[in-house]
This record gives C-alpha cells, sequence and structure tokens, in this order.
C-alpha cells in the first residue's frame, strides 16, 4: 500500500534496473534517489576509471532528480561509496566540480564495492521551488 502523497517519478532518461527498487520516491518536498552508478540506460555497468565512473553517476543522479522536479542544486544530502580509498583525493576534487558551498551534508564510505564499481552515490534533495 502506498500513501496518497508518494510518488514514484520517472521519464525516459530515467536509467532503468532489473534490480527491486524505485530510481526516486518523492514525498512533499522531498525527493530520495537511489544509488546510482556508472550504468547505462538499461542498467548495465559501464567500467571506467574512477573518474569516469563518478561522471556517469552524477549524470544519471541528474537525470532522475529532473525527472523528480529537482537537481544538483538542490541536494541536502549525499552518501558516497568509494571502492579504493587511494581515489578519496580525486573524489573531492570531482566532488567539488558538482556541489559548491555551502555542501550537502556527506557521508563517504571506502573499501565497498564490488570489484565491477568504482564508485555509487545516493542522495536526497527537495523539489525545485515552481
Amino acid at each position: 500500500m502506498t500513501h496518497p502523497d508518494v510518488s514514484y517519478p520517472r521519464n525516459a532518461d530515467t536509467p532503468t534496473s532489473h534490480l527491486p527498487f524505485s530510481p526516486s520516491v518523492r514525498f512533499g518536498d522531498l525527493i530520495f534517489i537511489s544509488g546510482q552508478a556508472s550504468v547505462d540506460a538499461e542498467g548495465k555497468i559501464v567500467s571506467d576509471t574512477f573518474e569516469g565512473e563518478f561522471r556517469r553517476s552524477i549524470e544519471n543522479v541528474r537525470k532522475v532528480l529532473a525527472a523528480a522536479g529537482s537537481d544538483l542544486a538542490h541536494v541536502i544530502q549525499t552518501r558516497n561509496y568509494v571502492r579504493d580509498a587511494a581515489d578519496v583525493p580525486l573524489y573531492n576534487q570531482l566532488y567539488r566540480e558538482y556541489f559548491t558551498e555551502p555542501y550537502p551534508t556527506r557521508t563517504t564510505i571506502t573499501n565497498c564495492l564490488p570489484p565491477t564499481l568504482r564508485y555509487e552515490i545516493e542522495v536526497v534533495a527537495v523539489k525545485r521551488p515552481a
């Protein structure tokens, strides 16, 4: 049973997955985005350098946020998963390209992903004002 104020926004750009999860859930003005990784439109993993996977993951977040009525400027929290701790300095550098002060709250966990992924991110955002 779903709550009447809960929606599951998607559009043609929203990456899909064969796994049992919704890309986003919106409750009022809050938007919860499931972990986005370096995947193509059909959810197939696209292996790349850390930078390539980071950028593809963020672009997937952008697509999911757009479908839900938001964007990166309205992200209030991020949870980040970095496979190799050695990539953390590059991760911090790239992160600053996409998120600016005042930064969203952030958690970063390292040494946690399978060998097929270098990076994954999930976010909480608010809806863009009308």
